[in-house]
């Protein structure tokens, strides 16, 4: 029997309807084969990374529990991306659904297709803060606490909704 892992996945959208995308996609992730949902932050507003000519994201972060390896987890991810007619139209554009592998228990991982822990995580409040409200004593497998990052990085113009 395979070993279960505590993943995070962080979740985003800034079109069609964006809090109903995440919405759904609490959902969907709830009803993945070989992963339970174990709890979602808030749903957060956050302004657009990138080109600022798009509009504002709703964001959250689930944490999931899950017998998939971790390219297996992201192609579900992905799946579920383009059930939400994902188009990569320019990096950090505007998207139907964004969700990312944030952690993947203590792994570090670095492959062509799948970074964790995720590149920006550390730098993004949108990430951040939403993960700390479910996982408040949580060490990256850097060794930083999720506290010590807080303080780097206050919520700024981030909004719980």
């Amino acid at each position: 029997m395979s070993k279960t892992i505590r993943c995070y996945i962080g979740l985003g959208s800034n079109l069609e309807n964006p809090f109903q995308q995440v919405m759904d996609a609490f959902e969907e992730l709830s009803a993945l084969e070989q992963c339970e949902l174990i709890t979602r932050s808030s749903i957060y507003r956050s302004d657009p990374v990138g080109p600022q000519d798009q509009p504002d994201f709703i964001n959250a972060v689930a944490a999931l529990d899950t017998t998939l390896e971790p390219h297996a987890l992201l192609d579900e991810l992905q799946r579920l991306e383009q059930q939400h007619r994902r188009i990569r139209e320019r990096h950090w554009g505007p998207r139907t659904l964004d969700l990312d592998l944030l952690l993947y228990g203590e792994q570090v991982i670095n492959t062509e297709r799948l970074t964790v822990p995720h590149a920006f995580m550390c730098e993004r409040t949108f990430v951040l803060w939403p993960l700390a409200e479910i996982a408040p004593e949580l060490v990256l497998p850097d060794r930083r606490s999720l506290s010590q990052l807080l303080v780097a990085y206050p919520m700024g113009s981030l909004e719980r909704l």
